[in-house]
């Protein structure tokens, strides 16, 4: 055949294979341009959601417009229920004009807010069984209102356990009077309810309307899921202020109609804002009042206040107070009331202020960890020294580490501002003190992993067949008994999985760092998002830092090499965390107070203490003495006298370190012969025998166990010298 013809057959085979070597690519085209242009991801399902919002806003400024100019319109406002105003005032007086020159409201009340609540039950079955000063009021507010209604719609929630009420705040004024004091804000935020009892929460949506003339607030606060139509807002304001809230009201909706526009075109999808299908633990719908109480400044101070807040230029303000609230929570379709009262309130402004502060000190108590480590790791780096650390008290610590880690990146992601910056540095360094750890605490495990090789598992015996009994072939010659059978070795039962999954967890290294780090990482994200859990956490963490290392003293028989410097420094500054979140009230992340707290402080110096008497006293000084007796291996037994004790020069042979001989004989030191063996006490130092019978001298061994813990012959692991 001509070669030619040759390629020409060859060649349709190269076109195919070259085709199908395209098919994969040319899926894995298709495929990528697929995931590009799919749209049942959440971005579709927000962008979605924003168009849907657009449309109901829309429609609905067009209707609210409509109403207001008197013109036909879908909208009709809700007639005003007379009966809410007595009943609220009997509870909490609102606010007046003040005099300028002498007192003021806080012109924005942005932040966070806590406060006591007090609760009644204003249902008319109820309110015949008490004696409340105001119980007409309520009765004629709860008239006509349907029992098995008010029932259904209390859902799941404790009410009457709620006890305390924390209330994030947002003002932005909108409209601007005459006087500054004339500006109406629009307030929202979230008001989050606790449950004492079972230290659960529930969470309501606020959109309200704040007066700056008298420091009045009034809103609606709906569970999370239910949307809040603020075109009713002038229904539950005073009739003098009707008109100025409606035309609130109107801005607002083109407010947002607008910023919605942008996010569209933009491409911006907020998850957070467009997630309104969060479940609710009830239906339970409520009208808000609160009222600021005032400040006793001009009010020409508090704008000079309220200008260094927002723009801070170091310049003299005068001292102002936190703003103080009472208010008053009533559902009627809940035959609930709640009585706000003690209300603190704390300003963005100064939140953001105070994180900076913690995040500041933070790092600075860890840059103090950092050093006395470096320094402790410094001190312990030879073999001898680590084999008589813990390995689980560095793991502890850099447990905790991870977990510091882990809260402060998410505390700095939710702050999202000027405060974000700063809470990098503590996690930063955290990050780093939980490098420095888990390497050392892996080098302490390598060094003493001579010391568990003797304690290894062996591998279970393979499984072998049970061989049957067998007669015996041979002819029966002239006797009357048969042959008996053969009798077969017992079985070996057969390892069961949990068995054979101990046996490799003990033996595979690799495995059980592979599952140390699942169940660390799945520990970590659990104690991020359980407030329960956290605190289990701290408690049982940091308990556990020196109680290891009290314990290997025991077992192995040697003090620590941990120094005091380092033990006291880094426990004072690693008990700053929980004393801060735990015993002071004002802290970031508002921790209510724990007493064990101290408890806690109290029992890890405690074990300090003990650490450092170890070195000093024995480390089982507090055992009594049948339990203070440690199994450890004498290097110096009594050797068999193989040789004249008279003799000037005797050796025992040659040390495999140094390569000179032995001498057991000392002219310096007496010796004492009984019963053929030599009991000198300085032959005894100067020889070490191994558990594998190879002999050294004690001063080159001592060396040699600083560098490595096996024998420089055999090779095997030896203990501690």
């Amino acid at each position: 055949m001509d070669p030619g013809e040759a390629d020409n057959t060859q060649q349709p085979a190269r076109t195919q294979q070259q085709h199908r070597s395209s098919i994969p690519s040319f899926l894995f085209i298709i495929f990528l341009l697929f995931m590009l242009t799919n749209h049942s991801g959440d971005e579709f399902l927000a962008r979605n959601h924003y168009q849907e919002t657009l449309r109901s806003l829309t429609y609905q400024l067009s209707n609210f417009t409509a109403w207001m100019n008197g013109s036909e319109s879908n909208f009709v406002m809700p007639n005003r229920r007379q009966s809410t105003a007595p009943l609220v005032e009997s509870l909490m007086t609102f606010g007046s004009r003040l005099d300028p020159s002498s007192a003021s409201y806080f012109p924005n009340i942005t932040g966070f807010l806590r406060g006591e609540l007090d609760f009644y039950n204003i249902s008319l079955s109820n309110l015949n069984e008490t004696d409340l000063s105001w119980k007409s009021y309520a009765q004629s507010y709860m008239a006509d209102s349907n029992m098995t209604e008010v029932t259904n719609q209390l859902g799941t929630w404790n009410w009457n356990a709620t006890q305390k009420m924390s209330w994030s705040i947002m003002d932005r004024a909108l409209i601007k009077g005459k006087n500054s004091s004339d500006d109406i804000a629009v307030v929202h935020g979230r008001i989050d309810l606790a449950d004492r009892e079972s230290g659960s929460e529930t969470r309501l949506e606020f959109e309200g309307v704040h007066f700056l003339a008298n420091g009045s607030i009034y809103g609606f606060a709906e569970p999370t899921g239910h949307r809040i139509d603020i075109r009713y807002l002038p229904a539950i304001v005073p009739e003098e202020l009707h008109n100025d809230t409606a035309g609130l009201v109107q801005l607002e909706l083109q407010s947002r109609i607008d910023k919605v526009k942008q996010m569209i075109d933009a491409g911006v999808i907020d998850q957070e804002s467009s997630d309104s299908n969060s479940g609710t633990q009830s239906n339970c719908g409520f009208l808000a009042f609160a009222q600021i109480e005032p400040s006793m400044i001009s009010e020409e101070l508090m704008r000079d206040v309220e200008s260094e807040l927002q723009k801070p230029t170091g310049k003299w303000t005068a001292e102002v107070f936190p703003p103080h609230l009472n208010g008053v929570l009533i559902s009627r379709d809940c035959g609930i009331l709640y009585r706000l009262r003690n209300g603190v309130g704390l300003r963005s402004q100064l939140f953001f202020r105070k994180v900076t502060t913690y995040a500041g000190v933070s790092a600075v108590v860890y840059l103090v960890i950092l050093t006395l480590l470096t320094r402790q790791i410094g001190q312990s780096h030879t073999s001898a020294s680590l084999s008589r650390l813990s390995v689980w008290t560095f793991y502890t610590q850099a447990i905790v580490d991870a977990v510091s880690f882990a809260g402060h990146i998410t505390f700095a992601i939710l702050a999202n501002g000027r405060p974000s910056l700063a809470l990098v540095a503590p996690a930063f360094i955290a990050c780093v003190l939980f490098s420095l750890e888990a390497q050392h605490a892996i080098l302490i495990k390598q060094v003493q992993a001579p010391e568990d090789a003797a304690n290894a598992p062996t591998l279970p015996p393979p499984l072998r067949p049970s061989p049957q009994p067998v007669q015996s072939t041979t002819p029966n010659q002239g006797n009357t008994e048969p042959t008996s059978p053969t009798t077969a070795p017992p079985r070996n039962p057969r390892p069961s999985f949990i068995s054979l999954f101990m046996w490799h967890l003990r033996s595979d290294p690799q495995a059980r760092i592979w599952i140390g780090m699942f169940l660390c990482l799945t520990f970590i994200v659990r104690v991020i998002v359980s407030p329960s859990l956290a605190l289990f956490f701290v408690g049982s963490m940091y308990s556990l830092f020196w109680l290891p290392q009290i314990i290997r003293s025991v077992r192995c028989g040697r003090s620590s090499v941990l120094t005091a410097e380092y033990m006291i420094g880094t426990s004072i500054c690693r008990l700053w965390f929980p004393l801060y979140f735990l015993a002071n009230v004002s802290n970031v992340l508002d921790v209510e107070p724990r007493r064990w707290v101290y408890i806690l402080a109290v029992f890890v110096l405690f074990q300090v203490g003990v650490v450092l008497l170890q070195q000093w006293l024995g480390p089982a000084f507090f055992l009594p003495a049948r339990l203070a007796t440690t199994q450890t291996y004498n290097y110096h037994p009594p050797l068999s006298n193989v040789h004249d004790p008279e003799a000037p020069d005797q050796s025992l042979g040659d040390c495999s370190i140094c390569m000179e001989g032995i001498y057991v004989n000392d002219s310096k030191q007496l010796q004492q012969v009984t019963s053929g063996l030599l009991h000198t006490v300085g032959a005894r130092k100067n020889y070490s025998l191994a558990p594998c019978h190879h002999l050294f001298h004690t001063e080159c061994l001592e060396k040699w166990l600083a560098v490595k813990n096996i024998c420089p012959q055999c090779r095997r692991p030896l203990p501690p010298l």
